[in-house]
């Protein structure tokens, strides 16, 4: 927050970014905010553009304080060619967020000051509890009053948690089913050995059989008996279920910077 004089008096005033793919909207909302005396906002029409402005301003020692996203904020498309290796797809939807939600989980590492308000078009429990687990500090109705948004702008800074009345229930419902899921699968990863938690991590991180062969030395033979028994600890019967749940679990990938370089052609 930056302070400025106004009239002999300090007035602590309140950095703003509204990000929404309408731009009327998102402009029509920025102008409305910006006419309190506390309130300093800008617009941005998309996820790529929101990150720039973060960026800048942060540079500029003149941070923003909250992030008010869209819930539905749709990314542009990038053209990746199918033939591309498995760390350059997996790196797309980092780079570029899918939906107000995924902004607000990146932005929780790399503007860790930042609150974040996600904005929707209707009610959902369970899109709610994800955008409270992925980092949000709220979510709110775009129909709301400005009066009401001010409240949740103001609330968040002081560390408040906000969700219409109406929510509560099943955002509490659907939050205790994650953490049900997260200790089961937690309880499944733990069964794993300390060589078959590394094929994993490499199984998150998209890597295929002979890739993981290569990065942990082992022959592929080995590697596919590996994946198979990860597979039956985890009682699933495909990679892509082992990776659902031990993203669940909090498995992170293996990093991807080395392996990507390598597998990269260079022209």
């Amino acid at each position: 927050m930056v302070r400025s004089p106004g009239q002999g008096v300090s007035v602590q005033r309140i950095r703003v970014l509204v990000v929404d793919d309408h731009r009327i909207f998102a402009e029509s909302l920025a102008a409305a905010l910006a006419a309190e005396q506390d309130v300093d906002v800008a617009a941005a029409g998309s996820a790529p553009a929101a990150l720039r402005n973060l960026d800048r301003a942060a540079t500029d020692g003149r941070r923003f304080d909250v992030l008010l996203a869209d819930a539905d904020l749709t990314a542009p498309l990038l053209a990746v060619p199918p033939q591309s290796p498995a760390p350059l797809r997996e790196s797309v939807p980092r780079a570029c967020p899918r939906d107000g939600i995924a902004l607000v989980s990146g932005l929780r590492t790399s503007h860790p000051y930042l609150r974040t308000v996600v904005l929707a078009d209707r009610d959902d429990p369970r899109r709610a509890a994800a955008a409270l687990q992925a980092g949000a500090s709220g979510w709110v109705a775009k129909d709301c009053s400005l009066s009401r948004l001010l409240a949740v702008i103001r609330g968040v800074l002081r560390d408040e948690t906000h969700l219409p009345p109406a929510l509560l229930t099943g955002v509490l419902r659907e939050l205790t089913a994650a953490r049900k899921h997260r200790s089961e699968s937690e309880r499944l990863v733990e069964s794993l050995t300390p060589r078959e938690r590394e094929v994993l991590r490499c199984m998150v991180a998209g890597l295929g059989r002979k890739a993981v062969a290569e990065r942990l030395f082992l022959s592929p033979h080995t590697v596919r008996t590996h994946m198979q028994n990860v597979l039956g600890k985890l009682g699933v019967h495909s990679t892509l279920a082992a990776v659902a749940l031990a993203r669940r679990a909090g498995v992170g990938p293996v990093e991807l910077e080395a392996t990507a370089a390598a597998s990269v052609p260079v022209p």
